[in-house]
Formats: C-alpha cells, structure tokens, sequence
C-alpha cells in the first residue's frame, strides 16, 4: 500500500513537472534549439569564408632571405590543394642538374632515405618524446615500462606525432619524389638560373648514393602556384650584380640598406642604386681636325626592380592562369656630354659602343615557391652623325620607367612601355651646319629560370640640328643666318618572346613588339644673322 502511495504521488509529481516545462519552459527550449541550429551555421560561416578565400589564396611577393639556402618547393603530383598553392616547402634539394639531358639529383638531409624516416635515427628522436614521464617502477611490466617512452600514454597533455611529420609551414624532409612532381629551385649545381621541371622519370639511386636521380623536363609556374594569386615589385640588391667593364676606364658604385658606397665624385648615391661611370673615345669624322676629336663621357644611374603578377585560374580555362605579368621598372638618372666631330652612320645605322654588360639572378619568393628571376642589362652609348657638325653639349637626364609583358584572357599578351623622363641642358656649343643624335642607354633581358620573356631597349638621347641659310647680290651684298636647336628624348623598343608561356598561358608563335614609346622636348634653341 505504502509503495502504491508512493508510486501515485511520483506519477503526480512527474505528471506537474512536465506541465510546467509544456506551460513555462517552451520558450526557453526554443532558444536553446534556435541557438543550437545557429551555432553550426555561424561555424561554418569561417569555414565556407576560408573555403572561398582559398580558391583564390593572395601570396606575398618578397625577395628571398638570405642568410641562408633558400628552400626547394614540390608541388605533389596528386595533391588535391582544393584551390590553394600547389607547391609546399621541401627540405629536398637539387644536388646536380645535367641542362642537356634533363637528369637531376635529388638529395635530402642527412639521416633520410628515399623510403622515409631512417630507422636507425628513431631512438635519439623518438626518446625525448615525453621528457616529463616518470621512470618506469620496478614493479611495472616491461611493456607498461617502455610505453611512456614511447609518447604513446604518458602525459595526456603531450602529443607527439609521428616521425618525419613535418610542423606546420614547415619542410617535411622527404627524400623520394614520384613522377609527376614538380621542383622549384633557387640556383643550384648545373642550373645557374634556377629549376622549374616536372619527373618524368625514377631512375634510381646516384651513382654516389646520396640522393636519387630523376630525368625532367621543363614546368609552368602554373604547375606550382594553382589557382592562387600574387603581386608585387621586388628591388634588385645591386650589390649582387656582376659587372663586366668593356672598355677601359669603367667605374661601378651602389648603395643598399646599411652599406653604403659612394660615386667617384663624392656624390651619395640612393640606396638600391647602381651607377656606372665612363669616358670613351668615339670615332672621328673623316677628315676632321684634330681639334675635333670626339668623345663620350658621363654616368648613367639605376635601381632596377622586377614586377611579378600571378592570377590563378578564373577566367581562364584548366590550369592556365587568366592574368600574369612580368617586366622591369625602376628609376634612371644620367648626366653625360658629347664633345668633338664624330663620325657618321655605318650603312645608315647608328654606331653603337657597348661598355659594360650587368647580370643578376634575384631570387623572389612567391609563397613557399623560389622564382629565379635572370636579369640581363648591356649598357651603351650610340651615336648617329652626319660628320659635318662639332659640338660640344651636355644633358642631366631623370626619371623612370617600366616595360613588361602582361597576359589577360580578354587580350592575351601585350606589350608595356611607359617612361616619364625629363632633362635640362648643362651645356651646349654647336659649330657648323649638321645633326648629331647620341644616346645612353641599357639593352635589358628578364627572364624566369633561364629562358627569356622580356627584352627591351631604353635609350635616352640627345639630339642637336644645325641650319644655315645665305643671301648675295650682283653689288656684293648679302646676309647670312644660322639656327641650332637641342633636343633631349627617349626611346623605348623591346619585344615579348615566346618563353613568356612559362606562366601556363597559351603560346604565342611569334615574337610580340613592347610597342615603341619615343618622346622628344626641346632643351635649348639659338640663332644668329649677318649682313
């Protein structure tokens, strides 16, 4: 009886609760159902923002650290990145590369192999796994013992992974690669301009056991960097830039950040300038005096930088990337005269006088992906006379410039030309009737990994025209006038080449103009009249 009371009054009281949470707690369920449906929808909110921002991940353009080697990036060649970079870093490197055949050695650090970890480095890397785990008691198991050591039970609190797991940005240090991979490399044995290729084949382990060998062929930029994007200048160190003087008398001074050097002048030169000063003899028109001896001298002042653009697949169709550029830009100054009578055309071309030829092979890091930019520069004066005119003249020319290739889906690629150079007049003498144009100017090649996309010729001038006109009579009057006018300009001509295609873009089949830019102003003008 009593245990029926007391079910009765349970039932009851059950019965009351679940009024009160119908009456009165509904609305507060509801609350929590809603909060509980929107806190999947706000996490994945992130989710689907991070899933968006992948497809189209922006990368940082930067020029490579160097306080050490820079690191080899592999893109995988079943990677699934889901729209992200291809290429992750690598702890592989590029021991020895044959240009011919495309054979390649592939290294790793010490203490891997081609197969993964080396087992015989699992104890020293595996024993500190759990430094705070107590010493096995002496009443435990051997294998209760040896677990702490292992890291698999001991603190819960620590993790450990498995050895050869690379940490998060990290180089994973794999020694084999599979056909199909693609390496990026900075400049190695046997690839001075760096390595951008594709396995095609495993031949084995090298011949010196260190490393395996693989034959390759030549990747797009679009095999490592996907459907990413990236934008941006990176300055040309000048102190990395050989110079090789082709006539006698050449003087070369640059400053970067935190070291300085100074031009023969005394003058302080901008940090990423280089400056080259020159004085060359020029030839002599035929039957010229002596006294009219002509004569180059002057410097010409750069800071060269490279322009990278990367926009990975959108408009475009497959892999291919539907925006890229790649050009020169960077700041000029020049300050030169020209003295004498100098010769005149050579089969009506201008005499040209190369006198120093430049090379770099800047490194640029564009995400985890090293892309060796080769830099080509011949500087050189050029003169175009008619043999008739001396002078004597002098310009301080300034400004800048950009030339380049750009790609889009819309156009394809066409040429970029700009220049906004201005100069004024440091001295002008002009003797005789006659036209003498000289200029100063750079030839430029930029390239990726050794094949060519860029050439171009800037050549700032001057230009100098003399006229006279005379006037007689039968009582042996007359008159007579003379005119002469200084012109400063610039000259802007290149092409794009077919290696452009090296960014994943359709290729062209033949070479593509840059455009040509040429702009002139007058420096300085004056007449005279007799009677």
């Amino acid at each position: 009886m009593h245990k029926f009371k007391r079910h009765a009054l349970i039932s009851a009281l059950s019965a009351v609760t679940a009024a009160t949470l119908l009456t009165t707690g509904c609305s507060a369920g509801s609350q929590s159902t809603a909060a509980d449906k929107a806190a999947p929808t706000a996490a994945a909110e992130p989710a689907e923002a991070s899933e968006a921002g992948a497809a189209e991940e922006q990368l940082a353009v930067v020029s490579a650290a160097t306080d050490g080697p820079t690191p080899t990036a592999v893109a995988d060649a079943d990677a699934d990145t889901a729209g992200q970079v291809k290429a992750r870093k690598s702890a592989l490197k590029v021991a020895s590369y044959d240009k011919e055949s495309g054979r390649a050695v592939i290294s790793a650090p010490s203490g891997t192999s081609g197969s993964g970890p080396d087992p015989s480095s699992a104890p020293s890397e595996t024993a500190p796994a759990a430094p705070d785990a107590e010493a096995p008691d002496a009443d435990k198991t051997p294998d209760a013992a040896q677990t702490p050591a292992s890291g698999a039970t001991s603190d819960p609190g620590a993790t450990s992974e498995p050895e050869g797991t690379p940490e998060p940005g990290g180089a994973e240090p794999e020694a084999a690669v599979a056909v199909g991979d693609v390496i990026a490399s900075a400049p190695a044995p046997g690839a001075p301009d760096g390595l951008l290729a594709e396995v095609t084949k495993i031949v084995g382990t090298a011949a010196d056991g260190d490393g395996m060998t693989v034959e390759t062929e030549p990747a797009e930029l679009s095999s490592v960097l996907g459907e990413s994007t990236a934008d941006g200048t990176v300055p040309v160190d000048p102190s990395t830039m050989e110079v090789d003087p082709l006539v006698e008398g050449v003087k070369v001074s640059w400053a970067k950040t935190g070291d300085l050097t100074f031009g023969p002048e005394g003058a302080k030169l901008p940090l990423g300038s280089l400056r080259l000063d020159v004085g060359a003899a020029v030839e002599t028109a035929e039957g010229a005096p002596a006294s009219a001896a002509a004569s180059v001298e002057g410097f010409v002042q750069l800071a060269p930088e490279v322009s990278f653009l990367y926009s990975g697949s959108g408009s475009g169709t497959g892999s291919s990337p539907d925006g890229a550029f790649l050009g020169l830009s960077g700041d000029w100054a020049s300050q030169w005269s020209l003295k004498g009578r100098a010769a005149g055309s050579t089969d009506g071309r201008p005499i040209r006088i190369p006198f120093a030829e430049l090379h770099a092979d800047p490194v640029i890091q564009v995400g985890p992906v090293p892309i060796v930019v080769n830099l080509d520069l011949v500087c050189y004066f050029q003169v175009d006379a008619d043999g008739r005119v001396t002078v004597d003249v002098e310009q301080d020319l300034q400004g800048d410039f950009k030339v380049g290739g750009n790609f889009t889906w819309s156009k394809g690629w066409t040429g970029v030309s700009e220049s906004d150079m201005t100069g004024e007049p440091l001295k002008t003498a002009v003797t005789a009737v006659g036209e003498v144009k000289a200029a100063m100017g750079a030839e430029a090649t930029v390239g990726l990994y050794g094949t060519v996309g860029v050439t171009a010729d800037l050549a700032p001038y001057l230009r100098t025209e003399a006229a006279a006109s005379a006037e007689g009579s039968a009582d042996g009057t007359g008159s007579a006038s003379g005119s002469w006018a200084l012109y400063g300009g610039v000259d802007l001509t290149g092409t794009l080449n077919v290696q452009l295609s090296i960014f994943g873009t359709p290729l062209f089949q033949k070479r593509i103009p840059l455009g040509a830019l040429h702009e002139e102003w007058l420096l300085t003008k004056g007449g005279a009249a007799t009677s």
